[in-house]
C-alpha cells in the first residue's frame, strides 16, 4: 500500500486540478449565522469607522506630543 503512494506527485498542475472545492471555514460560519437571522444591510460607506478604528483623534493627539 505505501508503494502505490511513492510514486505520487502533489505538484501545483495536480493540486489546481482537484475537481472538488469547500467553502472556507469564515464562509462557512457565515452562512449559518445568516440562516438563522438574515444580515442588516450596510451601506457602502458609512459615516462611522468601524469599531476599533486604529487612526482615531485621541490616539493622533497623544501621539504627536511626544
Amino acid at each position: 500500500m505505501a508503494d502505490d503512494w511513492d510514486d505520487l506527485v502533489l505538484d501545483e498542475d495536480f493540486v489546481q486540478g482537484a475537481e472538488t472545492s469547500e467553502p472556507s471555514a469564515r464562509a462557512r460560519m457565515l452562512a449559518a449565522r445568516w440562516r438563522e437571522e438574515k444580515p442588516e444591510p450596510q451601506p457602502w460607506r458609512s459615516d462611522e469607522p468601524p469599531a476599533g478604528w486604529f487612526f482615531s483623534k485621541g490616539r493622533r493627539r497623544r501621539w504627536r506630543r511626544r
